[in-house]
């Protein structure tokens, strides 16, 4: 069997953003009439059809799984239409047409979770990108707008609830014990913003008042007896409608606003229109079986998707090709959000990990692709985290160049120009260029262009004229995707520190920061009237998406940790100390230099002596970078050396800063819970260093101690995290008692099944058998896979790159069997097989050996076969 006769065999059709047309027709009006039943759900759509332009062509509609049961013309039945397995053709000579199509589907089998399916006694539907066309014939593509009002009739006792988008305008009673409900959205939206929710619920219901005095009702819809639960999503709605109103100017626009929580859900929320569809794990919350990091995580999502009501619903994306348009802005929204609710600095500091270990990987990978790509097989597979993270540093870097007001500016122009409308990427830097301006044509590359840039730093000190110059010079790696490279307009956040820490003036104004504009390949910068030989502090605050090549001195980096004005710098000089002490005993076979462990140790004694204000950056810093981050550093990744020298470093830190560690975690105590910004930074910093505590003599105790009298979810999981890291014989005991505590909250359960999946045992595909023979796993619901394959193949090291190759092995069958179940979720587990290329040759060999395995099977998704195919061609 070759690669070549694998991966070609019925190959899907890749589309191409340079193949863009506008449509034939646009559908303005649609009325639709759902009657609900699990496997035989009718669904009567009427629409309001206008030909664009003097054309012949016929009505072309996309369709998916669905059986026909009518189509009429303004009133008429005809059939002289052509329908295949995805399309219905109708040739019609008028240019203003009522179409009516009457189809039938079995929401009880659909066990992809797109479109409108049945899962735990709950109608629901994600049709974002393409899964409206799993419920009618439709022009499914997102630069067809129209308004929607929509009936839905059901069973009253098993389904009380109906909902739809937009504002209830009437309900009633029917025959058999049934009722209906008539949703209106008065805005245009394409379809793919629809959505429908049937069920019983325990409601949760707030108000909210808008700027301009408008009231609006807020209502959460939970599984029974989980309403206690969603009073921190509540607020966290309420936060950002007023933030967004404070920063940009935007108020909400319907009379009603509806969150409804399901277990079973591929992503983590939808912004349908006015009733926003939920992963049940970002809403639920409560201190007991949350963490602050699911706290966090609540609140940010739930901005995330309030804040598309603007950025993606009324603008929303021309094509697919655009989707950075609405989800890089979108991120970024919330991203600022998150940084005025919490901490700023642990904030980024998530988001550049984020970068640097998953969306730097993407670009070095197979599937890498531009924020705004050229090609796809499969929609779905444009979810990833360049399109959305990468997206939003480029977004954050328009902030950077034009500052506060200017990109507010631009927003202001955006929205003037473009509400209502289906646009793209290039309407928005055109709005960023025109508010303020300014040339941006050298920056639209970022959208363009894949991989990520690298930029290499000299700095060179003149004593006698007291001139300090740096030299960059910009250079991006060719990628799967694309061959040739331009140079990129790339924002450099810098300061200068003196021998002292203090920030040095950098012109004759008194500033101390700047930010350079790299706009060629290569650039020099010169600083006057420099005393002495500083400290370069540059990329602040993580300024652009690059890998910096810079042979910045130990004692520089210790300087900017210890001293730099910015928290995010003085993380990031703490992460490149223990870099490249770990990379260095990468090459000496697991040994770490004693006068580099020994500078290490000193300098975070200084920092435990010295604390910063925020904790939570304390414990960031003491932290060790993550196996992924450190896996990055090099060109053949070197499994079993990285796990040894970063044990190693670990082990060193636990060995010798015990009674400061232990001092730390002792002035960290809180009573009684509360998600507060001083009490989470203090419970990050105890939770660090009960890790490091649970190696010594006292680890046991502590780890009894903390867990016995744990009245929160985080404190419980630092111990149990504590207690896996070091293999201290109470894991066991501990994990059958949260165990049987939490059985039957599948959602706690989920943290339970991650904890054993992420153990590093010899034992551990044993371990998994178990974990998937649970009564509460199901490879029908998404968070149950993600809990426990995913856990595996994403963090469980040793596991997965077992050189026996039983670690692949055990995801390929979890991939080929969940093809046939749920493809969207298979292909988002396939990433660490793809990443083969980065491991030596018997890895290599093992890897695509599996993924052959996959790419030989029948009937494989067109979501699998995009990566597959990418992956053993790279």
């Amino acid at each position: 069997m070759s690669d070549e006769r694998s991966v070609t065999s019925n190959a899907p059709i890749a589309k191409k953003r340079s193949d863009y047309q506008v449509p034939d027709f646009f559908i303005e009006q649609v009325d639709m009439t759902f009657w609900l039943e699990p496997s035989e759900t009718r669904v009567l759509t009427k629409s309001k059809v206008r030909r664009n332009g003097d054309h012949q062509r016929p009505l072309v509609l996309d369709g998916d799984d669905l059986e026909l049961l009518k189509v009429s013309i303004n009133g008429i039945g005809i059939n002289t239409y052509q329908c295949s397995e995805k399309q219905l053709s109708i040739a019609y000579d008028a240019n203003e047409f009522e179409l009516e199509i009457e189809t039938q589907i079995n929401p009880a089998s659909n066990t992809s979770l797109e479109g409108l399916y049945l899962s735990n006694n709950t109608f629901s539907t994600q049709c974002e990108a393409e899964g409206f066309r799993k419920i009618t014939y439709f022009l499914d593509r997102p630069d067809v707008l129209a308004t929607y009002q929509v009936t839905v009739h059901a069973d009253k006792q098993k389904y009380p609830y109906l909902l739809s988008n937009g504002n209830c305008i009437a309900k009633g009673e029917g025959d058999n014990g049934t009722h209906w409900v008539t949703w209106q959205d008065p805005f245009k939206k394409p379809c793919y913003l629809f959505a429908l929710v049937a069920g019983d619920f325990d409601l949760v219901e707030d108000k909210f008042v808008t700027q301009s005095g408008r009231t609006i009702d807020l209502q959460f819809f939970v599984d029974k007896g989980n309403a206690s639960r969603a009073g921190h999503a509540v607020e966290s709605l309420k936060k950002a409608m007023r933030w967004d109103e404070e920063t940009f100017g935007l108020e909400y626009d319907l009379d009603i606003y509806m969150v409804v929580a399901v277990d079973f859900f591929n992503m983590g929320a939808m912004e349908n229109k006015g009733l926003n569809i939920f992963n049940s794990k970002c809403v639920l919350a409560d201190p007991e079986s949350a963490t602050d990091e699911d706290y966090f995580n609540i609140e940010s999502i739930i901005g995330h998707e309030y804040f598309h009501n603007w950025t993606g619903n009324r603008v929303t994306c021309r094509d697919w090709f655009q989707l950075s348009l609405k989800e890089g802005l979108t991120v970024f929204r919330d991203q600022q959000f998150s940084s005025d609710m919490s901490s700023p600095v642990t904030t980024r500091i998530s988001q550049v990990k984020l970068i640097k270990e998953r969306q730097f990987a993407e670009d070095s990978g197979p599937m890498s692709h531009p924020i705004r790509p050229d090609e796809v097989i499969e929609m779905n597979n444009f979810y990833t985290v360049t399109v959305y993270d990468k997206g939003a540093e480029v977004i954050r870097m328009m902030h950077t160049m034009l500052g506060k007001d200017g990109f507010r500016r631009g927003m202001d122009l955006y929205f003037e120009r473009h509400d209502g409308q289906a646009v793209t990427c290039d309407d928005f830097v055109n709005a960023m260029q025109d508010a303020n301006n300014v040339d941006m044509s050298l920056f639209r590359r970022w959208y363009g262009q894949s991989g990520t840039p690298e930029v290499s730093v000299k700095e060179i000190y003149d004593a006698e004229q007291q001139i300090y110059r740096i030299e960059l010079s910009q250079h991006t790696p060719k990628t799967a995707d694309q061959a040739h490279k331009q140079v990129l307009h790339i924002p450099v956040d810098m300061m200068l520190l003196n021998a002292r820490g203090e920030a040095e003036a950098l012109d004759q104004d008194g500033n101390t920061s700047t930010v350079l504009d790299l706009c060629e390949s290569k650039q020099s910068f010169e600083f006057h009237g420099i005393k002495e030989k500083p400290v370069l502090d540059i990329f602040r605050s993580f300024s652009a998406p690059v890998k910096v090549h810079f042979e910045q001195s130990t004692q520089d980096m210790a300087a900017i940790m210890l001293h730099a004005r910015d928290d995010f710098s003085r993380w990031e000089a703490s992460q490149s100390l223990f870099t490249n002490a770990i990379l260095d005993g990468v090459k000496h076979q697991g040994v770490i230099a004693d006068n580099k462990i020994a500078f290490i140790l000193d300098c975070l004694q200084q920092l435990l002596q010295n604390k910063p204000d925020d904790f939570a950056l304390l414990g960031e810093m003491l932290s060790v970078p993550s196996y992924d981050s450190l896996a990055q550093k090099m060109a053949v990744v070197d499994v079993e050396g990285i796990l040894a020298s970063r044990q190693l470093m670990q082990d060193s830190i636990a060995d010798a800063l015990v009674d400061e560690l232990h001092a730390a975690y002792s002035l960290c105590r809180n009573d009684g819970y509360a998600y507060q910004q001083e009490q989470i930074a203090n419970r990050r910093l105890s939770n660090v260093c009960l890790t490091y505590l649970a190696k010594g003599q006292q680890g046991e105790s502590l780890l009894l101690q903390q867990f016995e009298r744990s009245d929160n979810m985080t404190d419980t999981l630092g111990v149990l995290k504590a207690a896996r890291r070091y293999n201290v014989p109470v894991f066991e005991k501990l994990m059958s008692q949260f165990e049987s505590k939490w059985h039957d909250d599948v959602l706690v359960l989920d943290k339970w099944f991650s904890l054993h999946a992420g153990a590093e045992t010899d034992d551990i595909l044993a371990k998994l058998d178990l974990l998937t023979a649970h009564a509460h796993y199901s490879n029908s619901n998404p968070n149950r896979i993600r809990a426990v394959v995913g856990t595996f193949a994403f963090f469980n090291t040793s596991g997965f790159h077992n050189m026996n190759g039983s670690g692949y092995r055990y995801v390929a069958d979890a991939i080929i069997q969940l093809n046939r179940i749920n493809p969207q979720v298979a292909s988002r587990l396939i990433t660490p097989l793809s990443e083969w290329q980065r491991y030596g040759e018997d890895r290599q060999d093992l890897m695509k050996g599996e993924l052959l395995r996959i790419a030989d099977q029948p009937h494989l998704s067109p979501d699998l076969y995009e990566k597959v195919s990418k992956a053993l061609h790279f």
